[in-house]
């Protein structure tokens, strides 16, 4: 718009355009960006699938109803399928990348996340629960075991694993100032800590935590035992593998609780 004052003319200066700063991204979007690793250690898978296939028991006593909790890429699934034989196992998870590649492995893929109304199943609909390497990601844990309780039928299993803060390497690293391994201070990059993956870790626990965490949200806690790490570096592989007889030190925990 232009004033005249006298035979001057005046041009009214323009307002700046502002610059609102970039909205950071948010966490659901990291996890559906595919370069963000979703697979699972093949050691750990089978050992928890033995586990729970001890506690269910052969699928000649009846079929059971198994949810695979954040089942990632399928890949867990994959491993304990033999295992598991004749029970039907249901992968579930949010993301949708993530379930297209479960699809390949597992027979049934639901959609379902552990907030904004909760998984798409009855009260009491599960005999177990399969939740690998999924609480050490999660902003509320305690309303996560609320509803992995919900779905769970009296009696039934909780199989939980995830990685130990206390783990024999992590101890040392602490000693020297280093940031633990599985510990991640930014969705950007790795900060002090060894490692090339980032995987959006938010929580970390020890066994005593884990087991005193999941007692108090109203399950009785069957199991404590250990698993390797499938990042260990190939020289220190045997030393893993042999930390596992003491989970506490392990690099994986594997936890076994019943519904109360």
């Amino acid at each position: 718009m232009t004033a005249v004052t006298g035979t001057t003319p005046h041009t009214e200066e323009p307002t700046p355009p502002t610059h609102e700063p970039a909205r950071p991204p948010h966490l659901r979007d990291f996890y559906e960006n595919p370069a963000v690793p979703v697979a699972s250690g093949d050691a750990r898978s089978l050992r928890q699938a033995r586990m729970l296939a001890d506690a269910l028991g052969p699928a000649t006593r009846g079929a059971r109803v198994v949810l695979d909790i954040g089942c990632g890429d399928g890949s867990a699934a994959r491993v304990a399928a033999p295992l598991l034989a004749g029970h039907r196992v249901v992968g579930v998870d949010w993301s949708q990348d993530a379930l297209r590649r479960a699809g390949g492995h597992l027979p049934y893929v639901v959609r379902g996340e552990l907030g904004d109304g909760g998984l798409p199943f009855a009260t009491g609909s599960a005999d177990a629960v399969l939740f690998s390497e999924v609480i050490e990601h999660l902003v509320d844990p305690d309303s996560a075991l609320d509803e992995l309780r919900r779905v769970l039928r009296p009696g039934g299993h909780l199989m939980l694993s995830t990685p130990n803060l206390a783990a024999w390497y992590n101890r040392g690293l602490l000693l020297a100032g280093v940031q633990p391994v599985f510990s991640e201070v930014s969705l950007r990059g790795i900060h002090g800590r060894p490692g090339r993956e980032v995987v959006g870790h938010l929580r970390l626990y020890t066994a005593r935590a884990l087991r005193e965490f999941v007692a108090a949200s109203g399950f009785d806690v069957v199991k404590v035992a250990g698993a390797p790490f499938h990042g260990v570096p190939r020289p220190l592989r045997a030393l893993d593998r042999l930390a596992c007889a003491v989970p506490g030190a392990a690099s994986i925990l594997l936890l076994h609780a019943r519904k109360a």
